[in-house]
């Protein structure tokens, strides 16, 4: 699994940061990044959760 950001379309909102607090985190600049390129599969249903609810849809996932 491979996650993806679009910093340009990220809007900053944090939702991402919340349901997968050790994948994401919004940076000073005010967008996600992936601060763990490689999760395992245990923390794939809060990284498809954050995927979902992202309002931007600035948040892709790659298999």
């Amino acid at each position: 699994m491979k996650i993806r950001v679009d910093r340009v379309r990220c809007g900053g909102i944090g939702m991402c940061e919340m349901t997968a607090p050790t994948v994401f985190k919004v940076g000073d600049d005010g967008a996600a990044t992936v601060i763990n390129e490689n999760p395992s599969e245990d923390e794939r249903a809060q990284v498809e959760e954050a995927v979902s609810n992202c309002p931007t849809g600035a948040l892709s996932i790659e298999d």
